[in-house]
């Protein structure tokens, strides 16, 4: 390949080429089951007709319109999303944008500016959601962040309540941390902080990205928590592989997003809101039950591998990860995952993280579990 690229990706000597269901095709002709969905954004999984005619359909009339003028399909779509709930949606194009949003409303309709979150947390790249992300090494080199981030251990209450100040604008959070290697939200840790965020009038974020969309089993992971943040985001899932972020915030906040507050030029373009409409459409419940029952299948054969190299097997839904030893390397089971025909991703210190579609068939977790046996047990 040519060398006109920053090398800032690690990236494996091979191209996908093409996606049918749940597999994808290599540019050798390999053809691969896929666990990582994209990393966690091909939740319908590749090639399906009905997103492939909508987006063909809008492309025929028109591709681009500023948000100077009316969109009524941001307005379909926000109602799929919100439902019954009582919020509010602005659209953008990514997850750190999403995030990037939802740090701007918090400060702007609190009038304060501490923002808490959480170690090993991952919000994105952009300079507010790489500040709000507890990670040393996504930090490094890009100093000063910007100022008013905290971060506290995930979990641990204690902790928390001794950084709330009359300051603090809101808690940010993911219910499973993702990049940081799938670890999930406790629920009393959760409701704890429900009560804490309403007794202090802080308001409480919810990074979904990565778990929204039906990607844990419900639309949005808070679902299951039983809670409703006061802001959430989307993205990833929200497209199937188009570049598309929402950013959910409670109707109060409202007036604080007046006209020039915030904006995007792309956001919420009509391509992105024919497909986004046209997922939530088809995010049936059928599909949601089907997702829940595979999960069930693929936590059961997991726990059933005899591998010494796995120490822990964690997550919710079709977001898994399994902590190995630490003397296992994971960028290796994920090579030698990839030579059996199953791409996998890594996440945290030593997690192998599975997103596979939530449209996977029964047959495709056995085969997905015989080659995770396979790699894991030799």
């Amino acid at each position: 390949m040519g060398n006109y690229l920053f090398s800032n990706y690690a990236r494996k000597p091979f191209e996908i080429m093409e996606g049918n269901g749940c597999y994808v095709t290599d540019n050798h002709g390999k053809k691969y089951l896929d666990f990582t969905s994209g990393i966690g954004v091909m939740n319908l999984g590749y090639n399906r007709a009905h997103l492939n005619q909508v987006l063909a359909e809008q492309a025929q009339k028109i591709w681009h319109t500023p948000n100077l003028y009316e969109n009524h399909l941001q307005e379909v779509v926000a109602e799929k999303l919100i439902q019954e709930k009582d919020y509010l949606a602005f659209f953008c194009n990514s997850g750190a944008e999403a995030n990037e949003a939802a740090i701007k409303l918090a400060r702007k309709a609190t009038g304060k500016s501490q923002i808490i979150t959480f170690t090993n947390s991952f919000h994105g790249r952009t300079y507010g959601a790489m500040s709000a992300t507890g990670q040393s090494a996504i930090h490094t080199g890009f100093e000063p962040l910007v100022p008013g981030f905290i971060y506290v251990p995930y979990n641990d209450f204690s902790a928390l309540q001794e950084q709330i100040s009359d300051q603090t604008a809101a808690i940010m959070l993911e219910l499973i941390q993702g990049e940081g290697g799938v670890t999930v939200a406790n629920q009393e840790w959760i409701q704890q902080i429900v009560t804490l965020c309403q007794e202090k009038k802080i308001l409480l974020i919810v990074d979904e990205v990565q778990t929204g969309i039906g990607r844990t089993g419900s639309l949005f992971a808070f679902e299951q928590f039983g809670i409703e943040p006061d802001i959430f985001t989307l993205a990833k899932g929200l497209g199937n592989g188009f570049p598309i972020g929402a950013m959910l915030g409670k109707t109060a906040l409202g007036e604080a997003f007046g006209p020039g507050s915030h904006g995007t030029t792309f956001g919420g373009n009509k391509l992105g809101m024919v497909v986004a409409s046209e997922i939530l459409d088809s995010l049936s419940s059928e599909i949601l039950v089907a997702s829940q029952q595979r999960s069930q299948q693929l936590f059961a054969g997991l726990n059933k591998i005899k591998s010494d190299k796995i120490s822990e097997i964690r997550g919710k839904g079709l977001m898994i990860g399994i902590e190995l030893q630490p003397d296992i390397s994971v960028a290796e089971i994920v090579e030698d995952l990839e030579a059996e025909g199953l791409l996998a991703l890594r996440a945290g210190a030593n997690t192998l993280r599975l997103l596979p579609p939530l449209i996977i068939s029964e047959e495709e977790v056995t085969l997905g579990l015989e080659k995770l046996t396979k790699v894991l047990e030799k």
